[in-house]
């Protein structure tokens, strides 16, 4: 039986057996959930190994990478800037990086970055790693790039590119880089342990990741024995010239390893957030309200950045997905607490999000990096926090 250590608040009791559950029954290995409820820790747990090899304990302090989970919290740093006046989201990219406007991306907006409207999911010629690590290589890429749709016209999850695309107009418009910017405007004010650029002295605090290989390969079954209703996407999965490989391979070469020293340190504000559960889930309980003292946007800037913008089938998933300007909206796979509800998932089960009709901030954090609809962790926590509510 693995320990579970922290605290819960009376009437949160099923969270912390949803959490106990997913070490017993549900492959975790290290992990944390927090809850937030209007402006103050309900939920604070751990418990787990943070490192495999090395038997290390999970403690409250561990850091954990939540790969695209950290789109949430760049998306805010945006919408700081937006609600400072710094930044319109409906003027071009343009505006604030002139080089974007090449190949025909000069009426793109910055709302259609932030809501994965552009169709810059991809390169077509891939950076190499260290010169993406070093930022302004791709930046410049992307500026060239031609789009892989006419924006505006369809959505694509642009699940690496984002970041840089985002971060750039962060960077133009703060003159500060977009782990920066969090660091010294989200983070500090609000005392988050959460880093967007690993600094050297907090990498003995991070996990070790542990990536679970699928039971069946669905891309070595002949197609006729692929349920219909994933024939779509298994086939997107076999061609390497698809979007949803494409939009993985806009490095070289494409495989990026999150646990190296020089990754985590690096600035990728779509995929290295590194931090706790506690610091997630602090800086969405700081979006719907205030936490000691401090709250990171007005009520009018959330309800703006939490409109949906993007609806329908995703032309690199290729099933439905809802954003808003950079947030995920609730769907029927993740319906987080209720129709108002906004956060980001990341790969393999991370999660974190805030609900303003409940006062709720959630935020899960773990090694064991699974996913697909066969991961119920996430789902199970978040159940027994609408179970709490209730």
């Amino acid at each position: 039986m693995t320990t579970i250590h922290g605290e819960v608040a009376a009437g949160f009791e099923p969270v912390r057996e949803a959490f106990a559950a997913n070490f017993a029954q549900h492959g975790d290995i290290g992990a944390a959930v927090c809850v937030y409820q209007y402006g103050r820790p309900v939920v604070d747990l751990w418990g787990g190994v943070a490192d495999p090899e090395t038997g290390r304990p999970w403690t409250g302090d561990t850091l954990q990478l939540v790969y695209s989970a950290t789109k949430g919290a760049t998306a805010t740093a945006a919408h700081m800037l937006a609600e400072r006046g710094a930044l319109d989201l409906d003027a071009p990219v343009a505006k604030y990086w002139p080089e974007f406007a090449a190949n025909g991306k000069a009426d793109i907006s910055v709302r259609w970055l932030l809501s994965h409207q552009a169709g810059l999911i991809t390169l077509d010629q891939p950076v190499p790693l260290n010169e993406a690590l070093a930022w302004h290589p791709m930046a410049a890429a992307l500026a060239a790039q031609r789009p892989q749709w006419t924006p505006g016209t369809a959505h694509g999850y642009h699940g690496r590119t984002w970041g840089w695309l985002v971060g750039e107009v962060i960077r133009r418009v703060s003159g500060q880089t977009p782990g920066r910017f969090f660091a010294d405007e989200i983070a500090a004010p609000l005392g988050l342990d959460f880093f967007i650029g690993l600094p050297a002295h907090e990498r003995d605090r991070v996990s070790r990741m542990v990536y679970q290989r699928p039971a069946v390969d669905l891309t070595t079954v002949p197609a006729e024995m692929v349920p219909e209703e994933l024939r779509e996407q298994v086939a997107a999965w076999r061609d390497p010239q698809s979007f949803s490989n494409r939009a993985y391979a806009v490095t070289d070469p494409a495989a990026i390893d999150f646990d190296s020293p020089e990754v985590q340190a690096a600035e990728l504000p779509a995929s290295n957030g590194i931090g706790t559960a506690h610091g997630l889930a602090r800086m969405y309980a700081a979006l719907i309200g205030e936490v000691d003292g401090v709250r990171l946007l007005i009520s009018e800037t959330l309800a703006s950045a939490t409109k949906e913008q993007a609806s329908g089938k995703d032309q690199v998933m290729l099933i439905p997905s809802r954003f808003s300007s950079g947030y995920m909206l609730p769907t029927e796979t993740n319906p987080m607490i209720g129709p108002n509800s906004f956060g980001h998932t990341g790969r393999g089960g991370s999660l974190g999000f805030a609900d303003p009709e409940h006062g709720i901030a959630f935020a899960y954090a773990m090694n064991n990096i699974i996913g697909g609809p066969n991961d119920l962790r996430a789902t199970s926590l978040v159940d027994a926090v609408r179970k709490s509510l209730a």
